[in-house]
């Protein structure tokens, strides 16, 4: 009886074959990728419009400060940077999507640029700030001096200043800007003759000098710095993630990039 006799195929047809999976891979992969840039981005250009919208934000008490730094107005930009970081990210996404699953040359070798544009910013930041270090810190301290002059002026004045120094404090269990006697000489001192509750790390007043010292609850801007301080590891963690995942982003994208001009020509 008659056997068929199996005759792999040739070397260069096995080739073409693995080089189709691993192309329609970093096609679909490339597609989760930038899908998922493109919904962070979306969430951040809301962000990013909630802020500028919402006038009882950190923002709008920050814009109240008493005689700010005029260096601190740059901080008040950071609704506006939300929305230019989201936009781009929207337009990162959109490029990478529809570049893999079109196969457009043009728009990966857009994402391509844009990406390492990103990266080349991100990498002169970082240096920016590690040689402007004294700049910040001399930044922060004036903040901290306004940030003190407001409360002692507002709270328990203004509603919302109030309202949102209540729930910082609730929120970081802490105590006004630097401790308790930043409430010194406030309209809520002057009227219960206490601090805020917060300060005593209870839910109810009153709190006086001596329970304040006692409980030894530290300022906001000192539990902010210690958060960052504590998760220093996983900060920097991420951003060396991130720049890993760019890098990815630029390989494939100009594989891609490369393959399709090949077959196209």
């Amino acid at each position: 009886m008659f056997q068929p006799v199996f005759i792999p195929p040739p070397l260069q047809v096995r080739q073409t074959s693995t080089e189709m999976g691993c192309f329609g891979f970093l096609k679909i992969m490339m597609f989760i990728f930038n899908g998922i840039i493109f919904l962070a981005g979306a969430a951040i250009l809301g962000v990013g419009i909630w802020v500028k919208v919402d006038s009882s934000s950190i923002l709008g008490f920050l814009g109240k400060l008493p005689d700010a730094p005029s260096e601190f107005n740059q901080v008040l930009n950071v609704g506006y940077l939300l929305i230019a970081i989201g936009a781009l990210l929207v337009l990162i996404g959109f490029l990478g999507c529809c570049g893999a699953s079109k196969e457009n040359k043009c728009m990966l070798l857009l994402f391509f640029i844009i990406i390492l544009l990103v990266f080349i910013a991100e990498v002169a930041g970082a240096i920016v700030i590690l040689a402007f270090r004294p700049l910040v810190d001399n930044l922060l301290q004036k903040a901290s001096v306004n940030a003190v002059a407001s409360i002692q002026m507002e709270y328990g004045k203004n509603p919302d200043l109030t309202g949102l120094w209540n729930s910082t404090m609730t929120t970081l269990q802490c105590c006004g800007f630097n401790n308790y006697s930043d409430f010194n000489n406030s309209d809520y001192y002057n009227k219960t003759k206490g601090y805020p509750p917060q300060c005593c790390s209870s839910p109810q007043p009153p709190c006086n000098q001596t329970m304040a010292e006692t409980k030894g609850v530290i300022g906001c801007f000192s539990k902010f710095k210690k958060l960052i301080d504590d998760n220093s590891v996983v900060i920097v963690g991420v951003a060396l993630g991130i720049a890993a995942l760019e890098i990815c982003a630029m390989v494939v994208s100009m594989f891609l990039y490369c393959r399709i001009r090949s077959t196209v020509g």
